[in-house]
């Protein structure tokens, strides 16, 4: 391992001229070409670097930028007639019906809106523990009985004991697959046989919100289920991969007859034009999202080489993001990381000894590194010159 380990001028060398992180203005032709209108827009200056919400520190592609530039033209009218279009182009990418597809204000409001259409006081939400929260707070407002089940000794979900909790239940049962914060997976096979033993009653929402990251060739997404379990709905979101984390844009895959259900609790009308316009040329941009997997899968590798060098565990994920174990308390040295000018993940109650830090620029992996070396300090293995 040592062997192959990059210098911090290598590594850092990566990101040169690509990143719009913090840390260093990207050259605008080196993102859009010499066409000015294709460049990135910059984001207003910052303090704090962002390592802490799994955002995208390159943001959206430059067509997606010029689509979104395009939109005032038609803000005076209604966007209901954009909609149509990118639900035939989110069908024709997971090869579904269009009818079993609907959109909503980023991810989030597809669980809440699962939530209002199949929860209830007497039913049940089930889910691993630590897992993405927001469904525990939707259950919570319309009463439904929160089951939590924990990981397993290897941080992912333990399938088996959850379908026991499911025996007889109806309401929903909750996989965050990759899951967030721990980036493990479910397998293909372990999802199957999963959904073969949960009652119809309880409806299984699986959420690929980091979906595009994986590379363990055991997984696979769920969409390819719906046709022969009804009780499916998977939810992806335009907020990783496609750096659209502030636009707000998400949606869900199931049978036009859930879908029908969940229409019944989403606001007409509910993504803004420009959202509409981002999301389709993002979608229609797939080179720009296949080297965003590669930069960010290879800039985690190298924070994962760092940590093996120090001697520290970490989780290995499939996500952009990144567990590390510090050995203490992480409250402290979250705020640490705060006073030194970056955020990172908050302290998880059930594993409050781990540290979560999103997948930035190479230059911002570096300089984590550097400072969770000193605020942190590991047991070092043997220097790798």
């Amino acid at each position: 391992m040592a062997g192959s380990l990059l210098s911090r001028r290598q590594f850092t060398a990566l990101g040169a001229g690509l990143s719009v992180g913090l840390l260093k203005p990207p050259d605008a032709r080196a993102v859009g070409g010499d066409d000015p209108k294709m460049a990135l827009v910059t984001p207003a200056a910052d303090p704090l670097i962002h390592l802490n919400y799994n955002e995208s520190p390159y943001g959206p592609s430059p067509r997606v930028m010029a689509a979104m530039a395009r939109t005032p033209l038609s803000a005076a009218r209604y966007a209901d007639d954009n909609e149509p279009e990118l639900v035939a182009e989110l069908a024709r990418l997971h090869r579904v019906s269009a009818e079993g597809i609907v959109l909503g204000c980023g991810s989030t409001e597809i669980l809440k809106i699962a939530a209002e259409a199949f929860l209830g006081s007497g039913k049940h939400v089930i889910a691993a523990l630590p897992t993405f929260e927001s469904i525990f707070d939707f259950a919570g407002i319309t009463r439904a009985r929160a089951l939590t089940v924990p990981l397993t000794a290897d941080h992912r979900h333990d399938l088996e004991r959850m379908a026991r909790v499911c025996a007889g239940r109806s309401g929903i049962v909750y996989i965050c697959n990759p899951n967030n914060p721990t980036g493990t997976i479910v397998t293909r096979t372990e999802l199957e046989r999963f959904i073969a033993r949960v009652p119809r009653s309880m409806m299984v929402v699986i959420d690929e919100a980091y979906h595009d990251f994986v590379e363990d060739p055991r997984y696979a997404s769920s969409d390819a289920l719906i046709a022969s379990a009804p009780n499916v709905v998977v939810v992806r979101t335009f907020s990783k991969i496609h750096g659209l984390a502030g636009m707000r844009l998400g949606y869900s895959l199931s049978s036009p007859a859930i879908a029908a259900a969940l229409q019944r609790h989403r606001l007409p009308t509910n993504i803004n034009a420009a959202v509409l316009d981002a999301g389709l040329a993002s979608l229609r941009d797939p080179a720009y999202l296949e080297a965003q997997r590669k930069r960010f899968n290879d800039t985690k590798r190298w924070l994962c080489e760092q940590l093996e060098r120090d001697g520290r565990r970490y989780i290995p994920s499939e996500t952009n993001f990144v567990m590390t174990d510090t050995g203490s308390d992480v409250g402290p040295l979250v705020d640490a990381f705060k006073a030194r000018g970056m955020l990172v993940g908050r302290r998880f109650p059930s594993m409050s000894t781990w540290q979560r830090v999103s997948i930035g620029t190479p230059e911002q992996i570096a300089t984590f590194v550097d400072l969770l070396r000193e605020l942190s300090p590991a047991r070092q293995k043997a220097s790798a010159a």
